[in-house]
């Protein structure tokens, strides 16, 4: 009997394929195993044998592999970019992003998505990412509690998550930075006990024919938006709204090996890597067994 393989997630809208996939397998193949404090909570649910495989950040999961981790990239989920929102409390005087310099920024927790955008904007804004102090409050709850009681100026959240809390009047968004890199990628761990290599690949392959159908033209006008609004409850308008942001790949088991590239040199300018003396050899970040480089 082939093993069955735990899937780590986080429970957002850009999680719909794979939440169909899972209420058709039916837990034949793989366990869905939630993940709400992103992708650092992710990448320690691999280290510490909690999950077999993720759908994650890629820029998390590529300077886990490059700071040593023990798993490797296996698919892509998501190309286009992540719209991190900049939110802060609803009665802050933090008005804009420059007004943010030598503040205490939340987030979830040390290796996340959270913290290497917050460097990155840093360094758009001109300041030194290696100087920003941060709090680490785990979730988005602990997030918005830490910006309104003043411990943390602010936070980076992905935009339409942050929006329905915006919208009720409990934080304010104060700007946005976009990643320069496709947002959302799939890692498995390196032991072939935990991820064996067939697992991962028809895992991966199915998951494309639930993005394919995710993607098309037909569901984005029909049943796509009644999901999200059944399962996030999210406002037609919003959906409608994040549905011509997004965009997924026609096959999850081809990587771009420039987008590893790309985000290996943004992480190394922010200072989240260091390279090592003979470079990285991008080839080295993918299991070369279960997917394609291209």
């Amino acid at each position: 009997m082939s093993r069955i393989l735990r899937i780590g997630y986080v429970r957002e809208h850009f999680a719909c394929p794979l939440l169909q996939y899972a209420e058709n397998d039916g837990g034949k193949s793989f366990t869905l195993v939630e993940c709400p404090g992103g992708t650092g909570q992710l990448i320690a649910a691999l280290a510490n044998d909690e999950v077999d495989l993720v759908i994650a950040l890629t820029d998390g999961l590529i300077a886990g592999i490059a700071k040593g981790s023990e798993y490797r990239l296996v698919g892509s989920y998501v190309t286009s970019p992540l719209n991190w929102a900049v939110v802060t409390g609803k009665n802050s005087s933090y008005q804009s992003i420059r007004d943010l310099h030598g503040t205490t920024i939340g987030i979830s927790r040390r290796g996340s998505g959270s913290e290497l955008m917050a460097k990155l904007m840093a360094l758009q804004q001109g300041w030194k990412p290696e100087e920003l102090e941060f709090k680490v409050c785990n979730n988005l709850a602990a997030l918005k509690e830490a910006v309104n009681d003043g411990s943390a100026s602010a936070f980076l959240w992905e935009w339409f998550t942050t929006k329905p809390s915006v919208d009720a009047g409990e934080v304010r968004f104060i700007g946005s930075v976009p990643t320069p890199w496709p947002s959302w990628h799939i890692a498995a761990h390196t032991s072939k006990q935990r991820a064996p290599t067939d697992a991962v690949i028809d895992f991966v392959a199915t998951l494309s024919s639930y993005v394919r159908d995710f993607d098309s033209q037909e569901s984005r006008r029909t049943k796509d938006v009644e999901y999200i609004r059944k399962n996030f409850g999210y406002p037609e308008e919003d959906i409608n709204e994040w549905l011509k942001t997004v965009s997924y790949p026609r096959d999850c088991t081809a990587i771009d090996g420039s987008v590893i590239q790309k985000t290996l040199d943004t992480l190394k300018t922010t200072g989240v890597i260091t390279r090592p003396p003979e470079g990285f050899i991008i080839e080295e970040f993918t299991n070369k067994e279960a997917v394609r480089l291209v």
